[in-house]
């Protein structure tokens, strides 16, 4: 059956290795993750020139890459082939070269780990994909939601070997998104700046990740929270005057997200820290705040806000027939929020 990719990486951490990996999807942080775990552990450093090979999709054909899996590996106990961009290999779409890949996903030689790296979504209903899930694994890496983004970093920071406090968790989440990459870079790149004893904190955030202090997406959403009006139209004019560092677009998402869980809040029978922490799918240390907004915002505000929100989406995208600045619509936006 198909795993996930974190149940794959724990297996590669205790040496445990398949003769086929297939790794496929739209997410390529877990793809890399995986190959590079295999690279590491399949095949000790001092064989690696006569027992690893790593080959490039645009370069070979199925027929290649089998060659070298067919091999036996030299003076060792295993020998690693691994394929970068297999959605590029030369005839991966053909069926008589499925079907070559299907006879040897069926009969694998037991000494070779042969690893696909396909990033693209590849149909798992395919016979060769039946065949490498029979007798190796295969692992789909999928996109992540943004509303698991939050767990991620903690569960990521804590296999660093790091803590990290809530604040400074939504402060990534908000800034860069769903690309994992980055996030695991940027984390990375704090913690080399960090003393052992150090946490990351939001301090840590704005420093290293070159987040403004006063002026950025997480403030902004707070001084809407506050209905701090002078302060959330100080960062919207920040904002339009470096359109081209804090594009619109990701603002709506963000503000999208926070207004939504705020009409669950509202509707929300359980309002104990613990209750909505569960509704709501956060961090109980942010609770407070949605409770607070919950106070500045009645539910009916609230539900107008979402269509303000909807409706500066639609203009942004220009689905009414002009074109306004971004400076311009998130100024009428904020306007609307918080009168």
């Amino acid at each position: 059956m198909a795993q996930t990719p974190d149940t794959i990486l724990k297996e590669l951490r205790g040496k445990k290795f398949r003769p086929l990996y297939f790794l496929h999807g739209d997410e390529p942080y877990f793809i890399d993750s995986i190959a590079e775990e295999l690279e590491n552990k399949v095949v000790p450093e001092s064989e690696r020139g006569f027992n690893q090979f790593v080959l490039y999709g645009k370069d070979t054909d199925v027929a290649g890459v089998l060659s070298y899996a067919r091999r036996f590996p030299f003076m060792a106990e295993r020998q690693l082939v691994l394929v970068k961009e297999a959605h590029r290999l030369n005839g991966i779409e053909q069926k008589e070269q499925q079907q070559r890949l299907e006879d040897y996903a069926l009969n694998p030689v037991p000494s070779t780990v042969l690893v696909f790296c396909y990033h693209a979504n590849a149909d798992e209903r395919k016979s060769y994909l039946k065949a490498c899930n029979a007798n190796g694994v295969v692992v789909q890496s999928k996109k992540m939601y943004d509303n698991k983004l939050p767990d991620w970093v903690g569960s990521f920071c804590q296999h660093e070997g790091v803590k990290i406090s809530p604040k400074a968790v939504q402060m990534l989440v908000d800034n860069i998104g769903n690309d994992l990459k980055r996030l695991s870079n940027e984390i990375r790149k704090i913690m080399v700046n960090l003393r052992v004893d150090e946490g990351i904190d939001a301090a840590a955030i704005e420093k290293f990740v070159g987040i403004s202090k006063e002026y950025n997406v997480f403030e902004f959403q707070k001084a809407l929270m506050h209905r701090d009006v002078l302060k959330a139209n100080q960062i919207a004019a920040f904002f339009a005057s470096n359109s081209k560092d804090n594009p619109l677009a990701p603002v709506l998402i963000i503000l999208f997200g926070f207004f939504s869980k705020l009409l669950l809040t509202h509707a929300a029978r359980d309002k104990s820290e613990k209750g909505l922490a569960a509704e709501l799918g956060v961090n109980p240390y942010f609770v407070k705040d949605y409770l607070l907004a919950a106070r500045n915002y009645p539910m009916g505000k609230v539900a107008n806000i979402i269509h303000y929100l909807r409706e500066c989406d639609g203009r942004l995208k220009g689905l009414d027939g002009t074109s306004i600045p971004e400076g311009e619509l998130l100024r009428e936006l904020v306007f609307k929020i918080v009168h």
